[in-house]
């Protein structure tokens, strides 16, 4: 299949992301391949070698995924499409005829341990955690001998010739994934009326009220930021960059107006798109907040200087 059909993931088979990345239904007519690493997925985006990468980018329990933060920020530029919110429990899975009393060793990807740690704190305290590349890449240490058990999805067992031992595996409830469908930039879709944009943006300098500044940019126009998080630029201690999603479309008055803003004041900013919110949900805007408003805002204006009003 060409690079036009072609979605890259985060690997290995049988992870999270493979999951979530079935729910879309485009997936049932592209060719699906997994990725080493996010850097690897995206680069084959960059490169013409895939349409779209699948990739985790935020956990309700751990925040946001650095690689994919990092990568949006410092690589080649591109553009999120669609995301998609996934429940998160865990299974442990276990080579057949293995029983809780036996396991010694644990493994999973490094963002599964905060979320089980109170269960293995409550059935296997002694057990010994080392971290794998993946959930799925744990499933498979496990089935190479090399773990006891694994913490994954209960979907990787039988990919894995494993057994889940148990199952629902989880610290939070609700716990949950978000993934963002990436592709090279180009003119984002139509709102919906319930929409995420997402940008990375870096100050002037580093001086008092700097970043209140800026936010006051979202404030001032009624505009609700959904997620902040600051990311180092690799430029020197105390240097970093701010990563945000917030409601709204950029083809909305308000949001467009915030970017216009966030430009005049930043040093940089980054547009990482505008989308469809994965949970549906229409912001609620305060008065005066509407499209509308701001056009009549701009003919009152229009009125102001021709001396009409």
């Amino acid at each position: 299949m060409s690079s036009a059909s072609r979605y890259t993931y985060l690997g290995p088979e049988g992870t999270f992301t493979e999951a979530a990345l079935h729910t879309l239904p485009e997936a049932a007519t592209r060719q699906l391949t997994p990725m080493v690493s996010v850097p690897a997925a995206l680069d084959a985006v960059r490169n013409g070698e895939a349409q779209a990468a699948f990739v985790p980018i935020e956990n309700s329990v751990e925040g946001g995924v650095t690689a994919t933060l990092d990568e949006l920020a410092g690589g080649g530029r591109l553009m999120i499409y669609r995301e998609v919110l996934l429940p998160i429990a865990f299974a442990l899975l276990v080579r057949p005829g293995t029983t809780l009393e036996t396991i010694k060793t644990v493994t999973g990807h490094p963002v599964a341990q905060p979320q089980v740690r109170n269960w293995l704190a409550a059935h296997l305290p002694d057990a010994v955690w080392e971290s794998a590349a993946s959930n799925a890449d744990g499933a498979r240490l496990v089935q190479e001998g090399r773990y006891d058990a694994a913490f994954a999805g209960e979907f990787a067992a039988a990919r894995y010739g494993l057994e889940p031992l148990v199952t629902d595996v989880h610290d939070a409830e609700n716990a949950t994934t978000r993934f963002v469908l990436l592709g090279r930039p180009a003119r984002p879709a139509a709102p919906t009326g319930a929409d995420k944009t997402s940008v990375v943006f870096w100050l002037q300098g580093d001086q008092p009220g700097a970043l209140l500044e800026v936010m006051h940019e979202y404030a001032s126009r009624g505009v609700n930021m959904m997620r902040i998080e600051s990311r180092p630029t690799g430029e020197g201690i105390g240097q970093y960059c701010f990563s945000v999603d917030c409601e709204g479309h950029v083809e909305d008055r308000r949001v467009g107006d915030v970017l216009m803003g966030l430009k005049r004041s930043c040093r940089a900013v980054r547009f990482l798109g505008s989308y469809p919110r994965a949970d549906e949900q229409p912001p609620t805007l305060r008065p005066g907040m509407a499209d509308e408003d701001f056009v009549a805002a701009a003919d009152w204006l229009t009125r102001c200087l021709d001396g009409r009003d």
